[in-house]
């Protein structure tokens, strides 16, 4: 079989554009499945495979209808997933070996949509206008490559064609680059970090590592948490490491990295061994110092300017207390083993004696609270260090080793 690159996208209204990253795509990859999700009409500027009814019709609306209809809005949502549905299709055939696109804001919401089930690694590609500010609802938690537009995708100019060009050539480089070579057979540990909790996690990792592990660090700024949650469902993980939980503390009290209420699901779901510990708990996550909402200023919560662009403000005990509640609601679903460490020391680096955030009677509210409200048959183990201290990540560890340990028996 011949596997071809997918061009995705509007060919009603911007097909002088896409014949033209037609063209250049050309240049490096032969083989081109053109589909075309405009509603209005087509093109006779480049070949079309597939036209926009077939794609409204995997959506569930026949075309003439949504022409009919008018409604923009709807349109967009009704080929959206008629599109996501015609990629998987293909992907799950063996057909494809990448996808390009390119939109405004409708256009962009449609391609990327298209490939929110492509998996990570696979070559995917958008050109857009909303290649800037918050682009999580395009990107998601895959590797989807936003190119900016620089200019409105209206026409092909001085600045549009290097653009679409220089697209063109990455993402054919993309899909021409042989994956490297990896290690094979080795089980894979997930683990969550936070800069306030980077010792801690390196230590971890260096010492799994030691044991034939690797480890896949996961950032926990919302995003990084989702990502560790999706890839978990899928079960590439042989065990959770889940060292920074952080992303609680700004679900409970409205900071910036919430990885919504999901955190913490994946591992009992699918029974993979979780071990959960409360790093960062202590710090709550926000931009520059004028965008912390009013009402925590006025009731004199503790700051900490982090960065000229991070704000970190310490939880309190109210928080933490939700926060122990949840954490054992979250552990006594669970289908498989789960225990929590515990670090008497403080939960990051701003947390331990002599630092801003240091407030062991706060911290211990979350441990009262988890010891209330869990099962009795999950354990808590308790380290007097703080989290970044080489005795916590030895006995997290060997926690966890243990952890696998039983689950390989069985």
């Amino acid at each position: 079989m011949i596997k071809k690159i997918v061009m995705l996208g509007t060919f009603d209204t911007k097909d002088k554009e896409f014949s033209y990253l037609f063209s250049e795509l050309k240049k490096y990859y032969d083989n081109i499945l053109t589909i075309n999700t405009g509603i209005l009409g087509s093109t006779t500027l480049f070949p079309v495979d597939i036209e926009a009814s077939e794609v409204s019709l995997l959506g569930g609306e026949e075309l003439i209808s949504l022409q009919k209809k008018g409604d923009r809005g709807f349109a967009v949502k009704i080929m959206c997933d008629g599109a996501k549905k015609l990629i998987d299709r293909l992907y799950a055939s063996g057909e494809i070996v990448g996808v390009i696109g390119m939109g405004g804001g409708g256009g962009t919401a449609i391609v990327t949509t298209a490939l929110q089930n492509l998996p990570v690694g696979f070559p995917k590609l958008c050109i857009s206008t909303l290649a800037s500010g918050d682009t999580s609802p395009y990107v998601g938690t895959k590797d989807i490559v936003l190119f900016p537009s620089i200019v409105d995708i209206c026409g092909v100019n001085r600045f549009s064609r290097q653009i679409i060009s220089r697209a063109a050539a990455a993402f054919c480089g993309m899909v021409n680059q042989p994956i490297p070579e990896s290690v094979k057979d080795r089980p894979i540990i997930f683990i969550s970090m936070f800069g306030n909790t980077t010792k801690c996690v390196e230590e971890c990792a260096r010492l799994l590592e030691k044991e034939g592990y690797d480890s896949i660090v996961f950032h926990a700024t919302g995003i990084g948490g989702k990502a560790l949650e999706e890839l978990t469902m899928e079960h590439y993980p042989a065990a959770v490491l889940d060292i920074t939980t952080t992303e609680w503390a700004d679900e409970i009290a409205g900071g910036v990295l919430s990885a919504g209420s999901s955190r913490l699901d994946a591992p009992g779901i699918t029974g993979i061994p979780h071990l959960i510990a409360p790093g960062c708990v202590d710090m709550v996550n926000f931009g520059p110092m004028n965008t912390v909402p009013e009402h925590f200023i006025k009731e004199g919560r503790l700051f900490n300017k982090w960065t000229p662009m991070v704000t970190l403000m310490r939880s309190n005990k109210e928080e933490n207390e939700k926060i122990g509640k949840i954490f054992a609601n979250k552990a006594n679903k669970a289908k498989g083993s789960v225990e929590f460490i515990f670090p008497l020391g403080g939960f990051s680096m701003l947390d331990c004696e002599g630092q801003p955030f240091y407030d062991p009677e706060t911290n211990n509210a979350l441990l009262e609270s988890l010891k209330a409200n869990i099962k009795n048959d999950i354990k808590i183990h308790t380290v007097a260090e703080n989290i970044n201290n080489p005795v916590f990540s030895k006995t997290a560890v060997d926690l966890l080793l243990g952890m696998l340990k039983i689950k390989n028996k069985k």
